[in-house]
């Protein structure tokens, strides 16, 4: 599961952030002061940072700047009240930062950027062309399938979520970040459009479908395949 701090320093927009993240299966951790947000991103093993511009006792600028010096390398999404020109300027000096938001924003839009610096953050999925595991076989480049002797009917989105789950094996994705690599940003489906197609590759592939071995629900997370 990613985990994600939060340095903020009103506790309203706070709250707001913290849930729409655990709302996507982040571990959210949170700090409305900045030298206690630096200490936190310091410390623990974080995946990204959002950090607001004005805090108390450290600014955001101050914080990107030590987070550099240590050598750590973690996505950055500044949250800031100035004017766009103003913080391109500073993005485009030391700053350090990835990506910024001006205050006010929608939570769609803020889920987004945090979907987009961690897929951009990610190590590359290794290439999957052929795999097994119990007495399944699968060939994503024919896109031919088999559970034992018998060729299973698996459509071309089915054989596209198992491959991206099997090249993330073990890894905990949420449902979001399926939809969004699976069936791509200009589509429309909805979380349940994941869980009703993984069902269906509970049937098909697992030897008990009601208790799976491979397809396994994270419960407030997402999914992962494990061999």
């Amino acid at each position: 599961m990613k985990k994600i701090l939060i340095i903020e320093d009103d506790r309203s927009l706070l709250e707001a952030l913290v849930l729409a993240l655990q709302d996507e299966g982040y571990r959210v951790l949170q700090a409305m002061d900045g030298a206690m947000g630096l200490d936190l991103a310091l410390r623990e093993k974080i995946d990204l940072a959002v950090i607001d511009m004005v805090l108390p006792s450290l600014c955001g600028y101050d914080i990107c700047r030590k987070i550099r010096e240590k050598g750590l390398d973690l996505p950055i999404l500044l949250l800031s009240g100035k004017k766009k020109e103003e913080i391109d300027k500073v993005l485009g000096l030391e700053i350090g930062a990835d990506d910024y938001l001006v205050k006010p924003f929608g939570m769609k839009e803020f889920v987004a950027r945090v979907h987009a610096l961690l897929r951009r953050a990610r190590p590359p999925a290794r290439e999957v062309e052929e795999y097994a595991f119990d007495d399944v076989r699968l060939d994503f480049r024919q896109m031919v399938a088999y559970k034992g002797k018998q060729k299973l009917d698996l459509t071309p989105k089915e054989f596209a979520l198992l491959k991206y789950l099997v090249s993330h094996e073990g890894e905990v994705v949420s449902r979001e970040t399926i939809l969004n690599e699976v069936w791509g940003y200009d589509q429309f489906p909805t979380t349940r459009t994941v869980d009703t197609f993984i069902y269906g590759l509970r049937k098909k592939i697992e030897k008990n479908p009601r208790r799976p071995a491979h397809l396994v629900t994270v419960p407030w997370a997402g999914y992962k395949f494990q061999k």
